[in-house]
């Protein structure tokens, strides 16, 4: 198993692409916690694992807290010591024109797109630059590379993540600390069954002309958080059916 003996955080794994990654991780062998704010499904996500044999720990926590994200780093590293693997991945996708957005949804987003991975980043990863290992995978999208109507919002917290990715890899790749990012495109999941027809819409941009399976996401996910990927150092890879190729 490509993941033995590791120990992973996954933030926002009570759903969609997270979930799909903490399933993935446990069955590579790590030792997984979980962190979400709705407490029933984070738990029926690790009750799942564990009847296939995985090791896995759901922590309550809140994005849009610094107190919050702290406390869950705290408390992931007294349920499975140092932390091996953080991967980014809670986010909110507001979808609206521009002039729609309200002052709320726009504080919102950012604080959970960006103000959370960074403070989440911050507890954890000078620990793992002490150890000199560890990897850190940011998940963004494809509506970070490519302007879209309606996603302005959620484009620009994901860009900025983007950034952050090499930014870190400045700041930590030189004591041994890989990170990189994930851009994914249209995934099913059920987040993205709201879209209705949108996602249909926006899948026939795509040369796959499809959408994803979590599954697809989820294999790139293994091999960044494996030592496969030792020498990769502030990559985004695109696993988003050839969307931002052309």
């Amino acid at each position: 198993m490509r993941l033995q003996g590791k120990t992973a955080l996954v933030t926002g794994g009570t759903a969609g692409i997270g979930q799909a990654i903490a399933e993935a991780f446990a069955r590579e062998g790590a030792q997984v916690v979980i962190t979400g704010r709705n407490a029933q499904r984070g738990q029926a996500v690790v009750d799942a694992i564990r009847a296939r044999g995985g090791q896995a720990t759901f922590l309550a926590a809140d994005q849009t807290s610094v107190e919050s994200i702290r406390r869950s780093a705290q408390e992931a590293t007294a349920v499975l010591g140092p932390i091996d693997i953080l991967v980014n991945n809670a986010g909110i996708f507001p979808l609206a024109p521009t002039a729609q957005v309200d002052e709320a949804t726009f504080d919102a987003a950012m604080a959970t797109n960006v103000k959370g991975p960074f403070y989440l980043t911050a507890a954890l990863a000078p620990r793992m630059a002490e150890r000199e290992r560890g990897k850190i995978i940011n998940i963004t999208t494809m509506a970070a590379h490519v302007g879209m109507p309606k996603m302005a919002l959620y484009g620009a917290t994901k860009a900025a993540l983007t950034l952050l990715t090499k930014s870190w890899t400045t700041e930590f790749g030189p004591n041994g600390v890989n990170v990189n990012a994930i851009s994914p495109g249209p995934t099913q999941t059920p987040g993205t069954e709201s879209m209705g027809e949108g996602l249909d819409q926006l899948v026939q941009t795509l040369p796959a002309k499809r959408a994803a399976f979590p599954s697809e996401i989820t294999e790139a996910a293994v091999f960044l958080a494996s030592d496969e990927s030792n020498f990769v150092h502030g990559a985004t890879l695109p696993v988003d059916g050839g969307r931002i190729a052309i």
